[in-house]
Parts: C-alpha cells; sequence; structure tokens
C-alpha cells in the first residue's frame, strides 16, 4: 500500500480539482453556485459578472490542490514523495 499511495493520491487529487472546475457547469442545469454568476456574465456581456464568478471558483480550485499537496506530505512515506522537480 505505501508503493500504491503515491498514485492513488494523485488520481483522487486530479478528479477532486476537476470536479471544482467542472461543477460551474451546473449552472446550466439550474444548481446555482459560482456558475451562475458566469453564466449571467456571458448571457450579458458582463465581464465584472464573469469575473466575480470564475476568480472564486479558480481560487477555490487552487486551495483544494494546496490542500491535497499537504496531504501528500502527510500521507506518502518521505522515501516515496517526489523531489523538487522530479517528473516520475
Amino acid at each position: 500500500m505505501p508503493l500504491a499511495s503515491r498514485a492513488i493520491l494523485a488520481g483522487i487529487k486530479t478528479s477532486a480539482v476537476i470536479n471544482v472546475g467542472t461543477a460551474t457547469i451546473a449552472a446550466f442545469i439550474g444548481a446555482g453556485g459560482f456558475g451562475e454568476r458566469i453564466a449571467a456574465g456571458l448571457a450579458l456581456n458582463d465581464n465584472a459578472m464573469l469575473l466575480a464568478g470564475a476568480i472564486p471558483a479558480a481560487v477555490l480550485a487552487l486551495l483544494v490542490q494546496g490542500g491535497f499537496e499537504a496531504l501528500d506530505v502527510w500521507l506518502i512515506p518521505k522515501g516515496l514523495r517526489a523531489e523538487k522537480g522530479d517528473m516520475r
């Protein structure tokens, strides 16, 4: 299990960040959230409203990524962690 922990965590991290990014599309089926502002900004050609939804969604995706990076340090044994610049 320790050898597979990097791959497992990378898959969960990728799916979580993609999920945050694509959750804005849910506004088109009436779910609301940041996607509602993005859709309204697109419909009205209002850049400020569009950015009012896009920027928080992007920040949320970055926070999720950062949380998983911290979890990576905590869960992955030191000998299995990737070095800076290592593309394994």
